[in-house]
């Protein structure tokens, strides 16, 4: 039988199993996929949490971010899938955890949420693409009509969607500003695109970011953090700006900030499920494909790990050490 990882009680890293699975066959309108690799993503430690809001149906399988090749198809789905290598984007429209767990040898996934990605790029590299590119492509472009000259502030910019963001940002003509909390990933942030670096632990964010716009402050505020923080990522914020807050990693509630009174600034709660119209969702894929094709969108990870360290995978993501994405080889 194939080997899954699941979890049976709600808990930190250490509640998650290395077990065998039932194997199953797709329905109508699924596919079976043999997996290649898996990208790991701080969503997937809320839900082994039941922090998500998404609750688990214990016990639960994992995982949402997927590469590997087709080897069936539901009853009337398309034969000529079988054999072909693809990613998954998983904000498709009923693309349910519970339902549809990846991290796993086999896994059942919607046919509709197939994404092709370019053969240069490696399985590794397919699992480091979807989520973050999707995501930062539906704030930055889809809603934020991020454009030429834009001063974009990205908190938290070390993390996957945080570099996937520094290339959109560059890709538009905008000048992007990186937040992370240690002077570590500084330079390894500047190799990667980032026009500016701010140590948030050691310089005062709103004053650098005010000197580096001289004085026009960030128009666009892409964070995934929210609480407390919020008040000064406000006071980074343009007149007429916004703040689009993409997770709640602090575990803290976020309060619309009063530092922005008066200055005509949006906050929104953004996740890329906003994206449903086939119209869309088809030109997001087109976007970054085509930037992954000609090198434009460089997908970065940080390490690998074999399937029966997913475990040590979870506590090496949760650590904040890594810049870009953790991702399970088979």
């Amino acid at each position: 039988m194939p080997k899954a990882i699941r979890f049976h009680i709600l808990g930190g890293p250490e509640v998650l199993t290395f077990e065998e699975v039932p194997p199953r066959q797709p329905t109508a309108g699924e596919v079976l996929l043999a997996v290649a690799a898996v990208g790991l993503n701080r969503a997937d430690s809320m839900y082994f949490r039941g922090q998500h809001r998404e609750p688990p149906l214990l016990p639960a399988g994992l995982g949402v971010e997927v590469v590997g090749t087709v080897t069936a198809v539901g009853p009337g789905g398309d034969a000529a899938l079988v054999g072909r290598r693809f990613g998954v984007i998983s904000t498709v429209p009923g693309f349910s955890r519970n339902k549809f767990p990846v991290l796993a040898e086999q896994a059942i996934v919607p046919a509709d949420a197939l994404a092709a990605f370019p053969d240069r790029l490696s399985d590794v590299e397919g699992a480091a693409v979807w989520t973050q590119y999707t995501t930062a492509y539906g704030a930055l472009v889809h809603s934020g009509k991020v454009t030429a000259g834009d001063f974009v502030l990205l908190n938290a910019a070390s993390s996957s969607v945080g570099l996937a963001a520094i290339q959109i940002v560059r890709a538009q003509g905008a000048i992007s500003i990186a937040a992370t909390r240690t002077a570590r990933k500084r330079e390894e942030l500047l190799r990667l695109g980032a026009d500016h670096v701010i140590i948030t632990s050691e310089e005062d964010l709103p004053a650098r970011v005010r000197a580096i716009t001289g004085g026009k402050l960030a128009r666009f505020v892409f964070d995934p953090v929210g609480g407390d923080y919020i008040n000064t990522l406000g006071q980074a914020t343009a007149e007429g700006g916004f703040i689009y807050l993409y997770g709640v990693l602090s575990g803290q509630p976020t309060l619309f900030p009063m530092s922005t009174f008066t200055r005509r600034i949006g906050m929104y709660g953004y996740s890329v499920i906003e994206i449903k119209e086939a119209a869309h969702l088809a030109a997001m894929k087109r976007y970054i494909y085509e930037r992954l094709a000609d090198g434009t969108f460089q997908p970065q990870v940080a390490r690998t790990f074999a399937l029966d360290q997913t475990v040590a995978a979870y506590q090496y993501l949760e650590s904040n050490a890594q810049v870009g994405k953790v991702v399970i080889t088979f």
